[in-house]
């Protein structure tokens, strides 16, 4: 049976702990991050404090306000997320070389060969020493950031996920193999991954109010819910699931018949403020994330899709088959024009995301001989020199000199 070696740690209120870093009289009132009080905008991150009063992400500016009134409203300071965020990350890889980010602010991390590492004398087993160092990580990034953080360490990606939620605020928890099902049986159904408030009103229609429920429930009832996903979902309602983090950069392990590499690479950045020019760069910068990622990975996209979507959640996805290109500048060219395609509707965008597929092999003389391409090696080398954020295209800096 797998050892728990895969950690699913979260930076608990990421925004609302920035914000309180940034203006510490912010610290113990309700704080939620968005929007000015009563404006536009959805909220992105709200405080323990606003919670109590029914305050959650995703919900509107206006409905928050009327929920908590006397809450500190601020509209957020995306450019210092993304630094702690880094920040974070740097700490984390001390740890392991295996580190995904899910998001701004979860990652996971593979502790998989790492016991021998970190082992000492006063530790009872191997999972002992993994909780161990887990803590110190969650500890030194308080320390050095002074952000908290919550950690789950788990067998497989869901189960380390719903551990992390259980551990909040500022705790780890360790669930050891086989204590799986009887960790997840009692809890409510949304707590899992995969199970939003659509299917949770569906299930508890059926009388279905706990993951130990859905286990046991029929399997043709489920279907009517789930359809093919069914399986998947009472697996990871078991606790069991996929120990695959998805990294960036994987050892490719099957081609298709035309040779293409098995894998994606993908950004993505929820939206505080969406004015045109805030939308461009933000694009712009997806695309040099993903970009960078592909040229340090060694492969070029065939393929990139756009990922739009709206304050009511309805979600637009676009694509295009191109020329394979690791460039910036023509990925950038692309994504605005699915931009224009997908964008319909009057409503603020929530979510922006750019996908890179169909990924091949970079070919060495091309990236001898082709400009573009050395162009994008030369930024690379720039950044490695000088910090990421040494060179970017002008349409991501457009914003900042705002």
């Amino acid at each position: 049976m797998a050892a728990p070696r895969l950690c699913c740690l979260d930076l608990d209120t990421f925004f609302v702990s920035v914000e309180r870093l940034i203006d510490p009289t912010l610290q113990g009132k309700p704080v939620v991050v968005g929007g000015r009080k009563g404006g536009r905008g959805v909220v992105t991150s709200a405080s323990y404090e606003a919670r109590t009063f029914g305050v959650r992400s995703g919900m509107s500016i206006r409905e928050a306000t009327a929920l908590a009134p006397h809450a500190v409203f601020v509209p957020g300071h995306h450019d210092e997320y993304g630094k702690y965020s880094s920040g974070a990350r740097e700490i984390v890889e001390r740890y392991s070389p295996i580190v995904v980010a899910a998001s701004i602010d979860e990652q996971y991390i593979d502790f998989r060969g790492c016991e021998r590492l970190y082992r000492q004398p006063a530790d009872a087993d191997d999972d002992a020493t993994i909780l161990r160092v887990v803590r110190e990580i969650t500890a030194t990034i308080e320390a050095e950031l002074g952000l908290p953080a919550s950690a789950g360490i788990a067998t497989s990606k869901p189960m380390a996920k719903v551990a992390s939620g259980l551990a909040k605020p500022r705790g780890v928890i360790l669930v050891a193999a086989g204590a799986e099902e009887i960790t997840l049986a009692p809890l409510p159904v949304r707590k899992l991954p995969g199970i939003g408030p659509v299917s949770e009103q569906k299930l508890h229609r059926l009388g279905i109010e706990t993951l130990g429920q859905l286990v046991v429930a029929p399997e043709q009832a489920l279907r009517k819910i789930f359809g093919a996903y069914t399986g998947g979902i009472r697996r990871a309602a078991r606790g069991l699931g996929t120990d695959e983090l998805g990294r960036e950069r994987p050892a490719f392990r099957e081609h298709d018949p035309r040779g293409e590499q098995v894998g994606s690479i993908s950004n993505e950045r929820t939206f505080v403020e969406t004015r045109p020019e805030v939308t461009q760069a933000v694009l712009s910068g997806l695309c040099e994330r993903v970009c960078s990622r592909a040229r340090k990975r060694g492969v070029m996209a065939g393929r990139v899709t756009l990922k739009l979507r709206y304050t009511d959640f309805h979600t637009i996805t676009r694509s295009r088959t191109m020329t394979p290109t690791s460039v910036d500048v023509e990925m950038h060219r692309v994504v605005m024009e699915l931009y224009d395609r997908a964008r319909t509707r009057p409503l603020a965008i929530r979510l922006l995301g750019v996908a890179l597929s169909r990924l091949r092999l970079q070919d060495a003389q091309l990236a001898l001989f082709d400009g573009g391409d050395r162009r994008g090696i030369a930024v690379d080398r720039v950044r490695e020199k000088f910090g990421y954020d040494a060179v970017h295209l002008a349409t991501t800096v457009a914003r900042r000199a705002r």
